[in-house]
């Protein structure tokens, strides 16, 4: 980038540092590649605050990780920066919006169902979707991708996923077979970034730059690892004895613990597990109400994995957790939501130190290459099922093409990923013009 400062910005406060985090979690949509996407487009383009090497080099630790990668990700930066009291502030900002507005949904879901006001904003909302996480595809890809061999992982990752329905974890693991094993044949088609500095020539330095060194905190030591290792454990146990006069919430609390450590590859591999649970297994709710709190998951600020959110406040209420409905619902998705993502605290506070210390190391690195040009295939394939869903509603898998085809929201689509993609525009007015379009559609219909 031309413009680019020459100088690093002023160190971040912890409190501008919240106020980030903050408007984050009220405007991530668009799933973890969209949420990805603007944090990239935020934290190293515009603010700086840490290089794109150090942010992919990040972004590929968590995408080994179960777990939704995107908060893990923003969990990771502010752990970077601010330790500690970073972490917990990042990730309890990134997903408490969407909690509190899920659960203020099916709170209004079950009281007085269809909400047509609601739907025409989603509408509006899904083909934002579509553009934001294409954009995201090339955005990282572009960057990513810069010799013929990462363009053909991320080639056969796609086909692997689109065409022949393998899992993400073995495209991951076999991504990072490839790159182990070429980053001994062919150490120069391995190095991430295409080498030192890169970042910095088009965005200028970072405060976390590619040569900056790692704070003590970040530094690895096993007897700061079993040290953590023991306080999450102690954290756990205790929450669940908070819940143990609670048959239902104690059953929750097992199941969501168990389900956090089943989610490599994202909230999708680890859907049909929660819906069989939750609707067969525990009887929470209904596989119609699932699917519509999938629907919401999809279009809502925050993690597909808020689902979780909406099975909890589903549940607390079907099982009359209080005899007050709503306390019984809050409890119910407050007890999903704490368990599914205490983990994740673990992985980056336990893990990121290690993670650290093998940065720049290409036997660790060229695995980690190799993976994030495998998820730039994922990526694309995730915003073909989105853009399938939005333009073709009422297809199924044995009929592809079937029900009336939305060329509206094609339209819109188009012209948010050009809004992006040409103009640079900001992705929450980009998501805003959208809702509104959708909301005048719906009215005028």
């Amino acid at each position: 980038m031309d413009t680019a400062s020459v100088t690093p910005p002023a160190p971040v406060s912890l409190g501008e540092a919240f106020k980030y985090w903050l408007k984050l979690g009220f405007i991530s949509f668009g799933g973890p590649a969209g949420q990805i996407a603007m944090m990239h487009q935020e934290l190293v383009e515009k603010r700086r605050w840490i290089s794109e090497h150090r942010y992919l080099h990040g972004l590929n630790f968590c995408m080994l990780l179960p777990g939704p990668e995107a908060i893990q990700l923003a969990i990771y930066i502010s752990w970077l920066m601010h330790g500690v009291k970073g972490a917990v502030m990042a990730g309890v900002l990134f997903f408490m919006p969407a909690f509190l507005l899920l659960s203020l949904v099916a709170g209004v879901y079950l009281a007085w169902g269809d909400m047509p006001l609601v739907q025409g904003i989603f509408y509006g909302i899904k083909p934002a979707v579509v553009a934001i996480v294409l954009f995201a595809a090339w955005r990282i890809g572009s960057r990513a991708l810069n010799n013929a061999v990462l363009w053909g992982i991320a080639a056969l990752a796609f086909i692997g996923i689109f065409f022949f329905d393998i899992g993400f974890p073995w495209i991951v693991l076999a991504a990072a077979i490839v790159g182990a094993i070429g980053g001994k044949i062919a150490p120069a088609k391995f190095k991430s970034g295409g080498g030192h500095g890169t970042s910095n020539k088009q965005y200028g330095p970072a405060l976390i730059d590619d040569d900056t060194p790692t704070p003590d905190h970040a530094k690895f030591s096993w007897g700061k690892f079993i040290v953590t290792t023991a306080v999450f454990i102690a954290i756990w146990l205790a929450s669940m004895a908070s819940i143990s006069g609670q048959h239902t919430l104690t059953d929750m609390g097992a199941f969501f613990s168990k389900a956090a450590f089943l989610t490599i590859g994202g909230a999708y591999a680890v859907l049909p597990y929660v819906y069989q649970g939750g609707v067969e297994t525990f009887g929470w709710l209904s596989g119609p109400q699932m699917m519509d709190g999938l629907a919401l998951g999809e279009t809502t600020p925050g993690p597909l994995i808020m689902i979780v959110t909406w099975v909890g406040y589903l549940g607390g209420v079907a099982k009359s957790v209080f005899d007050n409905p709503i306390a019984g619902g809050l409890a119910g998705a407050a007890t999903a939501t704490f368990f599914t993502f205490l983990p994740s605290f673990w992985f980056i506070i336990a893990g990121g130190p290690f993670v650290e210390a093998t940065r720049g190391e290409l036997k660790f690195t060229a695995p980690l290459t190799a993976i994030t040009a495998a998820v730039v295939g994922v990526i694309l394939n995730l915003a073909v099922f989105f853009a399938w869903h939005t333009f073709w509603p009422q297809a199924t898998s044995g009929a592809p093409f079937a029900g009336s085809f939305e060329g509206l929201q094609l339209g819109v689509a188009v012209a948010a990923f050009v809004a992006l993609w040409k103009f640079k525009a900001d992705i929450m007015k980009v998501i805003g013009v959208c809702a509104l379009l959708g909301l005048a559609y719906s009215l005028a219909r």
